[in-house]
């Protein structure tokens, strides 16, 4: 299996830092970026995407719910009119910036909550595939590779839309293919199990729930988390486990 690495970047806000952004870049194929409403502001947007360019990293769009205070980690009960509208605006929004800068958008994943309803909620999902849909050119929705993967890619295909999906290095999963809760003893991998977990996602197409089930799942790419120096040197040893070690000139 050939797995690409994506990461959420551009989340930083006027004065305050979010992440590491210039250490990152380097090692990972796919920059999922802030668009304004969770984090991410025009400066932030335009130095993200010049950063992609100069690794050449592929770029998405990473919208929110309009929730700059809560980071996007809070449902709101939008309308299926405002679900596509915010999603198609945060979309438009990073990709003219992106055209001024050579580049282009390849794909939407959502953020937060958002991510999280689209993937617990068909209404919620319909309606971000509706806006996808209608840009004005094919763009690819990304979302959590689960055991449903095949309704899901039925879903896409009445849209004519492309999907990838995603796996999570650093989380275990339950028995269902959902994260485990961060609530829950053991959400978070060691550095040790993190690295067996992609080396199984690699090799096998798998992943081991958290009683010891084994789940096959349908990945194209691996979410990875750099917000801190420790979590830049890991995904230095993911990029080396799954490509050999080559990174981006």
């Amino acid at each position: 299996m050939s797995l690409l690495l994506n990461c959420d970047l551009g989340e930083s806000f006027g004065s305050w830092t979010m992440g590491m952004d210039e250490q990152v870049m380097p090692h990972i194929d796919q920059a999922n970026i802030a668009c304004g409403f969770h984090a991410g502001d025009p400066v932030t947007m335009l130095h993200t995407l010049n950063l992609a360019s100069d690794n050449k990293v592929m770029i998405g769009a990473h919208p929110a719910y309009p929730d700059l205070v809560g980071f996007g980690r809070r449902s709101m009960n939008c309308s299926v009119n405002e679900m596509r509208a915010l999603v198609l605006y945060q979309l438009s929004a990073l990709d003219g910036m992106a055209q001024s800068t050579g580049q282009q958008v390849e794909y939407v994943k959502p953020h937060g909550a958002l991510y999280n309803d689209m993937m617990a909620n068909a209404l919620v999902r319909e309606a971000i595939m509706e806006a996808l849909a209608s840009y004005h050119r094919p763009v690819r929705l990304m979302l959590q590779a689960t055991p449903q993967f095949e309704t899901h890619k039925q879903e896409a295909e009445k849209h004519g839309l492309e999907l990838w999906f995603e796996a999570f290095a650093d989380r275990c999963y339950d028995d269902d293919g959902k994260l485990l809760s961060r609530a829950k003893t053991g959400a978070v991998h060691s550095h040790d199990k993190m690295m067996a977990q992609v080396r199984q996602l690699a090799e096998q197409g798998t992943i081991t729930t958290v009683s010891g089930h084994t789940l096959q799942l349908q990945v194209d790419t691996l979410c990875v988390h750099g917000d801190n120096a420790a979590g830049v040197a890991a995904i230095q040893d993911i990029r080396a486990l799954i490509k050999g070690g080559v990174t981006h000139e």
